[in-house]
Order: structure tokens, then C-alpha cells, then sequence
């Protein structure tokens, strides 16, 4: 058989499972809250006695990859992590249902009633790379809001997916709603058909590398939803604290490195160069973290740090999401320089001020134009779940509809109910 008709023929299976997603919809916008909730607990329920299961598929997806690949961190499933995913179920079942709330409400000249109300957005499809825990987590989100979900997952995560949609619709299934979570073939070659799918998709939320968004965004005809790369900046104002600051550096770079919200690039005021082995020390050692400095800092960092780890650094080290233990220094003279490149090269999605100074706490905070912009906190924290919305679909970095982190409010749209008395318009 030719390749074009394997492709016509996949193409055609797959739109015949959209349209089954699209028909579930009907029926999922008439469950009653309750019913939602007592789903997703008795998911986290199953989930935790399906441990074993869920590991070993997950094993055979990090055999298949490199454990220096900075998505490897990304992929790994634990018991901890997944008692993690278990209680964040829980607790998007806790959540107010953000469904049928009253948004506005007034009588119009003509005496009808209005009523503008949040309703499910209907069928969403997410496409993500190599984070088993994102299926969970939107479909989860995505769930509690009346929505049907399309996922298209990455090879690197197949089989993990693979069994965790298994456990999901295993639940589903006892309430004839199996077909509210779909997992696409994870053949990226099939993802046009995903993205074209205007017919049963009513948008589509990419989360992974900023090739994969930027892929997404340029051919889909279906509706997208950008959640960007993180390319995260902290600036350390001549007024900052060096206790505080050290802290909030540390945990934001080595909390975990493969994660959006990681440090990437430390801008430091150039008054306080003398704290840079303060703010570093350790760091070498303990996490092998590999600096590109910018000749100040490199001067100032040679007789302090492991040189094997020191470099200088080089244009390509700024604007760069390192997803690994590897970050980059730049010394500036003031505020409005570190804003300028935090200008230049963010992607808008978390940025950091560590000062006292409440003037310029004030200043940065209102001029930068990022999703999320910290005082005084690390950047770790641009999370669904510290943000107190359950778990999160992803970092929406655009500013139509949604920004930040999405929760259960920003999966949902509204309608106008208008209530008349036989009205009929003349004019």
C-alpha cells in the first residue's frame, strides 16, 4: 500500500475518534458537579494503586533516552511525583467548578434580560513533549471544567501515556464517558491533522519546546493558545539584600532545572560584583552548575569557582533556555540596563527583582512584561499549583484570553442567555 493511503487511512481514523470526542461534549456539559468530582478522586484512587504498572512503562520510555538529555529530568515518573499527581487530582476536585458563574447581568432598553454565564469551551487539544505528569494534569483541568480533551503526546513519553490514559478511561468508562480524553498516535506526522481539525477541536494549547510552539502557532487553522518557552531572568539591584538573594538564586536555578520557571540568566548591578562568590559559592561543588559569566563577572568568579565549570561567556549564552544545570551572568550599570535586556531577550514568562529599594521594586515590577514578575521570591514558584488553581494546563505567555498560569477559569468561555416576553424586534 502506497504511503499516502496509510496516511488517508490513519487520517480517517483519527477524525472518526475526534468526532466521538465532539459528541461526548453534549453529555459532559449536563454532569452535575458532584458526579465530576467523585471522577477525578477515584482517578487519583486508582492511580495510587497502579504505581507499579505506571513506573515500568515509564522506565521503558527513559531506556529509550539519553539520561543527559535535559528532558529526561522531565520524563522521569517516582512514587513521589506520582503521589504529587494524585493529590493534585484531589484537589482540582476541591476546586469551585468555574461553570456556570454569573460573569454579567442586566435588563436592556428594549426589556429583555441578559445574562452573560462562563461555560466549558468544549473540546481542547494539547500537545506536549516528553511530561508523562501534563497528562494528568490538563486532563484533570480540563475535566472539571466540562471539557473533552484531544491529547497528542511525544514518542519520548508513549508508553507512559499510553498507560495512564488506560487508567483514566478506566474510570470514564464506568460512566459511559471514556471518550471525554482521547491520546492521539504520538507519530509527530500525523499532528496536521490535529491542527487542522476545525470541525471537532475548538483550540488547541501547545507545551513544549519553543520549536514545537512555534510549529503549532504557524500551522494550525484551529485556535491556539501559547504557552512559551521559559527564558527566565533574575536582576540583582544594587539594594538587595545578599541573604535573600543567594537563597532565591539557588532554589531558583538547581530546584529543578528542566522546568520552564528555571533560572537562565542573572543580571547583577555592578556595585554589587564583590557578592558574586557569595551568591555562587557552593554551587560548583554541590550541583556542578556550569556559569557563563561576561568578563566583570568571570573576573571577579575566577579565584572563587571550579574553572572547569567557569566559561566566558558568548552572545548565544543570553536568551537561551537552558533546561540544564547551566546558566548565564551579566554585570549592568543600573535598573534601565537590565531592564533593556530583560526586554531584548525574555519570552515573557517569569521574571525576578531582588532589591529593597521600593522604588525600584515599584519600577520593575510595572515595566517588565513578562506573565509573571516577581519582588523578592524565586521564579520557581510560577506554578498551577502555587498559585492555588490545582494543577495547571501551562504557562500562557500571549495576552488574549489567558495569561500566567492557566487554571479552570482560563478552560472556560461564556454565552449570553437572553430571556424575553414574546419580544420582537421592529427597528
Amino acid at each position: 500500500m502506497k504511503e499516502i493511503d496509510i496516511y488517508k487511512d490513519l487520517e480517517a481514523e483519527i477524525c472518526s475518534h475526534l468526532k466521538e470526542v465532539r459528541q461526548v461534549t453534549r453529555k459532559l456539559v449536563l454532569q452535575k458537579q458532584p458526579l465530576i468530582n467523585s471522577i477525578l478522586r477515584e482517578i487519583a484512587d486508582v492511580t495510587e494503586t497502579r504505581h507499579r504498572e505506571i513506573l515500568q512503562e515509564n522506565q521503558r520510555d527513559l531506556d529509550r533516552m539519553d539520561p543527559a538529555d535535559p528532558k529526561f529530568d522531565r520524563l522521569k515518573l517516582t512514587d513521589e511525583r506520582l503521589k504529587t499527581i494524585e493529590r493534585d487530582l484531589r484537589a482540582v476536585a476541591a476546586l469551585p467548578s468555574p461553570l456556570g458563574l454569573e460573569l454579567e447581568s442586566r435588563t436592556v432598553s428594549s426589556g429583555l434580560q441578559l445574562r452573560k454565564i462562563s461555560v466549558p469551551m468544549g473540546v481542547v487539544g494539547v500537545i506536549y513533549e516528553s511530561r508523562p505528569n501534563v497528562t494528568f494534569d490538563v486532563f484533570a483541568l480540563c475535566f472539571k471544567a466540562g471539557n473533552a480533551i484531544v491529547l497528542k503526546g511525544s514518542k519520548d513519553a508513549h508508553y507512559s501515556n499510553v498507560i495512564i490514559v488506560k487508567v483514566i478511561q478506566e474510570v470514564l468508562t464506568k460512566y459511559g464517558l471514556e471518550n471525554a480524553v482521547y491520546l492521539a498516535p504520538s507519530d509527530r506526522t500525523i499532528l496536521p491533522v490535529i491542527l487542522n481539525a476545525t470541525k471537532f477541536i475548538d483550540v488547541i494549547i501547545p507545551r513544549g519546546s519553543e520549536g514545537l510552539i512555534r510549529f503549532v502557532r504557524e500551522n494550525a487553522k484551529v485556535p491556539v493558545i501559547e504557552t512559551g518557552a521559559g527564558i527566565v531572568h533574575t536582576y540583582y539591584d544594587s539594594s538587595a539584600d545578599l541573604t535573600k538573594g543567594k537563597a532565591i538564586i539557588a532554589n531558583a536555578k538547581t530546584r529543578r532545572v528542566s522546568v520552564c520557571n528555571a533560572l537562565d540568566t542573572l543580571l547583577i548591578h555592578r556595585d554589587r560584583l564583590a557578592d558574586l562568590p557569595v551568591i555562587f559559592e557552593g554551587l560548583d561543588e554541590k550541583f556542578g552548575l556550569t556559569v557563563y559569566a561576561d568578563p566583570e563577572a568571570f573576573d571577579i568568579l575566577a579565584d572563587h569557582y571550579d574553572l572547569r565549570l567557569l566559561h566566558r561567556a558568548q552572545p548565544e549564552h543570553f536568551g537561551t533556555e537552558f533546561l540544564s544545570m547551566k546558566m548565564s551572568v551579566k554585570v549592568v550599570n543600573d535598573l534601565e540596563e537590565a531592564l533593556d535586556h530583560i526586554d531584548q531577550y525574555s519570552s515573557k514568562h517569569s521574571e525576578a527583582i531582588i532589591a529593597e529599594n521600593q522604588y525600584i521594586i515599584d519600577q520593575f515590577m510595572t515595566a517588565v512584561d513578562a506573565s509573571t514578575v516577581y519582588a523578592n521570591a524565586s521564579t520557581a514558584f510560577t506554578d498551577g499549583s502555587e498559585f492555588g488553581l490545582g494543577a495547571e494546563i501551562g504557562i500562557s505567555t500571549q495576552k488574549l484570553h489567558a495569561r500566567g498560569p492557566m487554571g479552570l477559569r482560563e478552560l472556560t468561555s461564556y454565552k449570553w442567555l437572553v430571556t424575553g416576553k414574546g419580544h420582537t424586534r421592529n427597528s
